[in-house]
């Protein structure tokens, strides 16, 4: 019989954590075992010390590690090293099962060999404000669709959307692809993505298989956000730079502000358009680090720990944009892909 693991990075779990579990432990397709892989010990003790978390379940793995370690690539890749099964299933702490189908609904169309990775829609929680419930909608639609190399042409950059918020894989065609980039600041899933499609897999959005998951972040968070994302797409020009989504940002900001107008809600437009400013100006400043102070990179960065000596000089290398990648990007690129 198939098996299925659950991966958790975790850092600082709150109570959300506590009632994650029972909810995977639930799940119409028994679950052989849910790994964690927490950052910073104290922080998980404080939690689940005195609570029957670790009691009542038997299937739980922990695995401690400092924020000096972290890494969404490298963090990830231990944590599968840790399953034998045939499937695992990536979750974050903060994701909450909506019912008791998400990991048999994830796990369909791999299972039926239509896709190497199937990931969950994300629904906001009761009270999220309206702009976050229509950002939710606007990526997460209704509809469930598997994504290939021939939608490149229509879909652009969304062809390798996918988020471990919650996402199932085929073990197999992960170690067959050599599992998530070793190094990385963001991106880890869009990158594994890209890399199953153009190997000829598909990514399945399963609209059906639904995770509670909404953030309500300030401009200052925005900020820093977005500046790892530009940071992720800057080192991974083979996926970001032939398939640009400044275009979806755009498409975004247009929808919202379309969005509160027809619902009558204008008065939050401005705090949109001001936010969308923080998103963007992280973002860019994230996509050129390595021609702003290294000190600056830092400040904006919401990793500092990422920014450790090898990062830091590949923040001060400047890259002569008028004649393409320079040798020292295209090293980098060869170097984290690995």
């Amino acid at each position: 019989m198939d098996t299925v693991d659950i991966i958790i990075p975790a850092y600082k779990p709150d109570q959300k954590f506590l009632t994650l579990i029972p909810r995977l432990e639930k799940q119409s397709v028994p679950v052989n075992q849910i790994i964690i892989m927490n950052t910073e010990q104290k922080y998980f003790d404080r939690l689940v010390y005195g609570t029957s978390c670790q009691k009542d379940y038997h299937n739980i793995i922990v695995k401690h590690i400092s924020k000096k370690e972290f890494d969404h690539g490298k963090t990830r890749n231990r944590g599968v090293k840790y399953s034998d099964a045939d499937y695992f299933i990536m979750m974050t702490q903060d994701a909450l099962p909506a019912d008791r189908y998400v990991v048999e609904r994830l796990l369909e169309p791999i299972r039926s060999g239509k896709a190497a990775v199937s990931y969950a829609r994300q629904i906001v929680e009761e009270g999220s404000e309206p702009v976050e419930q229509f950002t939710r909608s606007f990526n997460y639609p209704e509809q469930s669709v598997i994504k290939t190399r021939d939608d490149l042409g229509t879909l652009g950059i969304k062809t390798f959307f996918c988020s471990n918020v919650c996402a199932a894989y085929d073990r197999r065609i992960f170690d067959e692809l050599g599992g998530f980039v070793k190094h990385t600041i963001f991106n880890e899933d869009m990158i594994y993505a890209a890399k199953a499609v153009e190997a000829g897999y598909g990514i399945a959005y399963t609209a059906d298989a639904c995770v509670y998951h909404s953030h309500h972040y300030t401009n200052r968070e925005q900020l820093h956000r977005n500046f790892d994302l530009g940071v992720s797409q800057a080192d991974h020009p083979e996926v970001f730079a032939r398939y640009p989504a400044e275009s979806e940002g755009m498409k975004l900001v247009r929808q919202t502000v379309a969005y509160l107008r027809e619902h009558k809600m204008k008065r939050q437009i401005p705090h949109v358009i001001c936010q969308s400013g923080f998103k963007y100006a992280g973002y860019l400043l994230g996509k050129n680090y390595r021609r702003i102070p290294k000190r600056l990179v830092v400040a904006l960065s919401s990793n500092k720990e990422y920014w450790g000596q090898d990062n830091l000089i590949k923040a001060g290398s400047r890259i002569d944009a008028t004649k393409g990648y320079g040798r020292s990007e295209r090293e980098i690129a060869d170097r984290t892909v690995r």
